[in-house]
Order: C-alpha cells, then structure tokens, then sequence
C-alpha cells in the first residue's frame, strides 16, 4: 500500500527554468536576479512595503529580533502553542521567552492571557521587547484585540506566519499587520524553497538593514569593514529561483488545501468525536494542515491505527511552557481552570493534507478515520 504522507514539496513543474537561470548566468551565491524578483513578488503578492528573503524562517525570527534591538537579559512573549523555532531566536540573544495561552477559537495568543501578561510586566516596570503571535495552521489570531494591547504599552508584534503564507485577517495578509511578519518556505510548507524564509514588513528602511545584517554585516567599502555583528542568512539566488515558480502557483496549492479540508470536514460533520478548527470571522485560511481534536479517544490510537494503513498523521505542537527546556519560564494560561493549550496538544492530530492527494487517498483516510471513530 502506497504511504500517505501528512505533507510533502509539491513542484509545479516550472522551478527548472529558474534554477536553469542561475547555472547559465553562474548566479550561485545568495545574491543575484531571482532573489530580487523572488523579493518583489512577494512583496506584490502580500502587499508588504518590502521583503528580505533569508535561509529560513528561524533566521527571519532572529533578524526581527536584532532590529527590534532585543539583547541579554530583555523578555520576549510568545504563543506556547507552537514549534520551537518561534521560540529560539530568543535564546540566542539571551532573551527570556514568557509564554501566552492560546485561545479556543482560533488556537492562536489568548488576549485575555496576554492582557494579564502585559498588565504585570508594566507593574514590574519589566515589560517585553516584543511579542511573537503565530499564525498556526493557517488561522489567524484575533489581531485587532492582539494589536490593540501591544499598541497600548507600544509594544512592537513579530508574526510568525511560517504556516499562513496567503492566509488573510479582515482582507489583510498575515505577516503585514504588526512591525514585522516572517514566513517559512521548508519542505513541509504550503510552497517550498527546499529551506528558505522571509521577512516582511511595511517599514522598507527596517529591511534594507535586514538585509545588510543578514549579508554578513558588510559595510559599502572596497575593502571587507564591519561596524557590526553580521549572519549569513541570505538565501541562494538558485533556491529562490524555486521559491519564484511556486508562488506563481501559490493560490492553486490553496485552493487544493482548501478542498481537502472541506472534503474531511464535510465526511465527519456528524461524528461528535471529530471537531475540525472553523474559520474565525473576517479570516481566510490557507489550511495548510487540516487539524482536529478527538473527544474520547486518544490520539496515540489514531495515529497507530492510521499508520496500520500507511497514513501518516501527526499530534499538533506541544506547548513550550511543558518542555523540559522551558521549566523555569513563566505561564500564563486564560483561566484558572487550566491549560487551552495543554488540552489542545492532548486532543488533537494533524491529518494528510499535502496537495498531491488524490480523491481515493483523501476517502481512504476518511474510511480508515471513521472505522476507528465510530
């Protein structure tokens, strides 16, 4: 039986004509013309100011951070509910994460949490140098509500939208709203640059530094003269040849994401045990993995019984504040009572969604899925 993998790099069959590009013109290094339309197209397609394209969406996360001036000893907030690459540009400037709940409707940064995170921070005279909402799965937090309490203590916002690339909040897209927004182009992304990121943002002075800070710090001398402390985190004009060739295809590899989505969603819109994350309102989402939480049944014995028949799922992120890395960082959750975030990562898996699927895969995970929930 053919394995159904949870998601997978999805060519579009045009990549070659700009990787071709590269080796004929000898463009090789992270400089070059496809980085620079690559840079432009995206900037047209989100409506951002101006991009920098980077090696991956952690290095886009770091370079928000330095341009934020984050340094030893500063608090950074950030959504627990996510992957730990939000979280460790952090540790490398030797900040301290403090970590948010999410809340139910979205899964994204709970207001409610952040607004008595933010209320203590301002009592202690110790508040953050920036807070991180991540966009998970292609849903939107509630921005307005997110933005509003970052503005009141002038707090500047990080997107991480490294899952949300073409996903909107009230017609805008995510990663234009707050200071600066990062996206993710790793294999398992809705499109691909084999590893590559981006940084945006609407303050195109703030990326022309990105830039600069992310070619090594190199001064414009004739001579190599650094003034400051520099990365190499461009990305390879010959994978931004690929990353060109897929955005061209980005709305196409929604459109399936979607459809796949529906096609799980409308299968289980009466089995009580499936509850699939709705589309909040005045949000568009890219689904780019379809996720649902279990009631009654662990998600351990999904994932066995899926695998049986060679589907591949997978549990949805553990919270930060529960990693062992994290024991002595802060929490705080929206209520009294517990965890959303612990009661998401304890009911939910993500399911095959990668936008290859054929109609017989799709309804093969669906059979398989409601034999074992019945």
């Amino acid at each position: 039986m053919n394995q159904i993998p949870l998601a997978v790099p999805h060519m579009s069959g045009n990549e070659q004509k700009y990787i071709q590009q590269a080796f004929d013109t000898n463009w090789i290094a992270p400089l070059g013309p496809n980085v620079d339309q690559f840079e432009a197209n995206l900037a047209t397609y989100t409506g951002a100011k101006d991009v920098a394209v980077t090696n991956s969406g952690t290095s886009a996360i770091h370079l928000a951070l330095t341009l934020l001036n984050v340094q030893n000893g500063d608090t950074v907030f950030c959504s627990t509910f996510t992957f730990i690459a939000s979280i460790n540009p952090a540790l490398y400037l030797g900040a301290k994460p403090v970590f948010i709940d999410s809340e139910m409707d979205t899964w994204g940064m709970s207001p409610i949490a952040l607004a008595k995170a933010l209320k203590d921070a301002a009592a202690k005279n110790k508040l953050p140098k920036a807070i991180i909402v991540v966009h998970l799965y292609g849903q939107s937090c509630k921005m307005d509500e997110i933005m509003a309490l970052a503005n009141r203590y002038s707090i500047p916002v990080i997107e991480d939208a490294a899952e949300s690339l073409g996903s909107t909040y009230k017609g805008r897209q995510l990663g234009t709203i707050g200071t600066f927004g990062i996206y993710s182009f790793n294999g398992n992304k809705i499109i691909t640059t084999s590893g590559g990121g981006a940084l945006v943002s609407n303050d195109a002075k703030q990326i022309e530094k990105a830039r600069y800070l992310a070619s090594q710090a190199k001064e414009a001398a004739p001579y190599y003269s650094h003034s400051e402390v520099g990365f190499n985190y461009r990305l390879s004009n010959v994978l931004a040849g690929i990353g060109i060739a897929q955005l061209d295809v980005l709305d196409e590899r929604i459109a399936k994401k979607r459809a796949i989505f529906d096609a799980y969603e409308t299968t289980f819109k009466n089995n009580a045990a499936l509850t699939f994350l709705s589309e909040w309102q005045e949000t568009f989402n890219n689904r780019w993995l379809t996720t649902v939480l279990l009631e009654d049944i662990l998600p351990e014995k999904i994932i066995e019984k899926l695998a049986e028949k060679g589907i591949e799922s997978r549990r949805l992120w553990k919270p930060m504040h529960t990693q062992e890395l994290f024991q002595d960082a802060t929490y705080y959750s929206e209520n009294k009572e517990g965890s959303n975030a612990d009661i998401l990562f304890q009911k939910g898996i993500c399911l095959p969604s990668g936008t290859q699927m054929t109609h017989t895969q799709i309804a093969l995970v669906c059979q398989v899925l409601g034999q074992i929930c019945k």
